[in-house]
């Protein structure tokens, strides 16, 4: 279910989820869950079963048993629209956790952040952690190696005959990694890497490093 891996001599640790763990500073990477998604688009009348509102909740208990994070950092677009009724599920979530809980602002992030530090989350446009640079968007930054979300990369892979497989992945570029989408149908963007790049396709149990093309 995990990869691991070292960056600027960081021990990193992918897992299936999309969640990245690091190591040295005990906290957990997540980008993109998009809470509230599917309950906007079933008031919408789109046909997304109930069960994957619970879907998300499910795997982001998984993975803060599996790490035990000091810390928790949300890269952006955790809640994708304006409050509905998925927040009332996260704010229970919230009120299990003993991590400090960090929300690196995303594009969808229109709630308050009045309304999250309600609940004891930090909300903050940035985080700079020598080596690393935490944003959203994916940036460059002399000096740092940036890991971000926004685009919620995906690899096409070939298999026997004609067959084509999507899969997410974890884009890994010189000085950059850009996370895959966490959450239930978020949707992805085809990324085609270069030789110079690193791709860590995911699958419901397994990161694999995926040969480039």
């Amino acid at each position: 279910m995990t990869q691991h891996i070292q960056i600027q001599d960081q021990h990193i640790t992918l897992h299936s989820t999309g969640a990245l763990f690091w190591q040295e500073q005990d906290m957990l990477l997540v980008s993109d869950v998009h809470l509230g998604k599917v309950s906007h688009f079933r008031k919408h009348g789109a046909a997304i079963p109930q069960k994957a509102i619970e879907k998300n909740f499910e795997l982001l208990t998984e993975i803060v048993v599996k790490f035990k994070p000091m810390t928790i950092c949300f890269l952006g677009d955790l809640f994708h629209s304006h409050l509905n009724s998925e927040w009332q599920l996260f704010e229970a979530w919230i009120g299990e956790q003993t991590s400090k809980i960090i929300l690196v602002m995303g594009n969808h992030d229109i709630i308050s952040p009045l309304k999250y530090e309600g609940i004891g989350i930090e909300t903050i446009q940035e985080i700079l952690l020598p080596p690393f640079l935490l944003t959203h968007h994916p940036e460059e930054r002399d000096g740092f190696f940036n890991f971000s979300g926004h685009i919620h990369p995906a690899v096409k892979l070939k298999g026997l005959g004609r067959q084509r497989l999507k899969l997410p992945c974890f884009f890994k570029r010189e000085n950059q990694m850009i996370l895959p989408a966490f959450g239930e149908f978020t949707g992805t963007h085809i990324l085609t890497p270069t030789k110079e790049d690193e791709v860590y396709a995911i699958t419901k149990n397994e990161v694999i490093l995926v040969a480039n093309h």
